[in-house]
């Protein structure tokens, strides 16, 4: 499980950015990964259509497949009606040791305001241009200050402005199947979830770094 959970940060590291950050975490105190040890997890995914559950549990289940299996397989609609003991039996008789679990949470609309920019060039003019020279516009050294600062001034500054974001937060657990117990849980906040295996990098690398630093996954393991 140690090294599953550093290949899915490999993984998710070789992306440039993310639109994913923790908000909040918790962990046993009396627990770490090295010492669960998990041999077999089952990856569970909440989701109110089949499709993004299955395609969440899928790119989890991706990274090392020998360990990591998709709660579909196992909790789908040929079982929905059972109990929950029912539920539990199927997986404990499965011989999962450890669980991986994801819910949404809820959406919040936020206004945000996005300040503006100065595009400096670091030089006279435009770029690939003569000091004091604008090609097209005729103007030389003898224009007066407007037209000067009319062909000039645009290109040095963006005015700000307001939007309006949609955060998405997700809430990532998890359990210690032969104890029955949590061991770990975050919360993430993600900006853009249109490509739900983007969006599942992005939350599984903040909380293989979150998990860093709780102290739940040694800081200084080896990839």
């Amino acid at each position: 499980m140690k090294k599953i959970l550093i290949a899915l940060i490999c993984v998710c590291l070789a992306s440039c950015g993310s639109n994913t950050s923790i908000v909040s975490s918790w962990r046993d105190p009396n627990a770490t990964l090295s010492k669960e040890q998990f041999k077999k997890v089952l990856v569970v995914a909440l989701a109110k259509d089949e499709s993004t559950r299955r395609s969440t549990e899928n790119r989890i289940a991706s990274i090392n497949p020998k360990v990591l299996n998709p709660s579909y397989n196992y909790l789908n609609q040929q079982n929905l009606n059972l109990t929950q003991e029912q539920k539990i039996s199927i997986i404990q008789s499965e011989g999962f040791d450890g669980a991986i679990t994801l819910r949404f949470i809820r959406a919040d609309k936020q206004t945000e305001y996005v300040p503006g920019t100065s595009n400096y060039y670091g030089g006279m003019g435009y770029p690939g241009m003569g000091y004091g020279y604008v090609g097209g516009y005729g103007m030389g050294y003898g224009a007066g200050f407007g037209g000067w600062y009319g062909a000039y001034a645009p290109a040095y500054y963006t005015p700000g402005y307001y939007q309006e974001n949609v955060y998405y937060y997700i809430e990532t657990n998890i359990f210690d199947l032969k104890n029955n117990k949590l061991v770990w849980s975050a919360t993430t906040k993600s900006l853009d979830v249109s490509d739900i295996n983007t969006t599942v990098d992005e939350i599984m690398e903040a909380c293989v770094q979150q998990m860093r630093a709780d102290g739940y996954m040694d800081p200084k393991a080896k990839k």
